[in-house]
């Protein structure tokens, strides 16, 4: 039987999430977490084989939180299962040691199926996410200016673009005022964009922007 950890901060999706697992009979979930300390202290105390992981928790930027998991327990596999959509964030999510990437829309059976395969050592991402990149590829290499973001920085900008403040991106992020500035100011400079206003466009007309904040 497989085990499994769920971190998630909504409970009505860990407890969907459990159901699922639990009508399968394939699978043991034996830990769940709702915020980015509560995860690291569970897959530090709890053997599993996989962590199903929301990239959008209270407490940090979830892909630094994978790279942290992946080298605090280099063992365990990391699904992530989120809102995030656009491809941008699946290939983060990879490089910093996702073993598998799946939107919150998947059905329960894609999920199993999901987490089956990377438990045994294999990568999964969603069929829709595969489309995605193959369709990518047909078309002239082009390098974005929020490719250009480092993950933390990606993060403060959309947070920007969503319209949340300087003081609750502190806040959530767990930084200071004054860092989110100047992450602020290092954002607009790689973007090479005026304003606030005109992250915001941009956000919108790239798919950038979800309720998942």
């Amino acid at each position: 039987m497989t085990r499994v950890l769920i971190a998630d901060d909504h409970e009505l999706v860990r407890e969907g999430l459990r159901q699922i697992f639990q009508r399968s009979q394939r699978f043991e979930v034996v830990g769940e977490a709702a915020d980015t300390p509560a995860t690291m202290a569970l897959v530090r105390s709890t053997p599993a084989q996989v962590l199903v992981l929301d990239l959008s928790m209270p407490g940090r930027n979830g892909i630094e939180v994978i790279k942290e998991i992946r080298s605090a327990q280099p063992g365990l596999r990391v699904l992530v299962l989120t809102m995030h959509a656009e491809q941008q964030y699946a290939v983060r999510a990879f490089k910093a040691g996702a073993s598998g990437y799946l939107t919150k829309e998947s059905a329960s059976a894609e999920l199993l199926l999901a987490v089956e395969k990377v438990a045994a050592g294999g990568v999964y991402v969603s069929l829709a996410m595969a489309e995605q990149y193959a369709q990518s590829l047909q078309k002239p290499e082009e390098t974005l200016p929020h490719q250009q973001l480092s993950d933390r920085e990606f993060d403060v900008f959309r947070r920007i673009a969503a319209g949340d403040t300087i003081t609750e991106i502190a806040n959530a992020l767990n930084l200071s005022a004054k860092t989110v500035s100047t992450y602020k100011a290092r954002i607009l400079e790689k973007m090479q964009m005026p304003h606030e206003a005109a992250l915001v466009r941009y956000a919108a007309r790239h798919q950038l922007l979800d309720d998942d904040l």
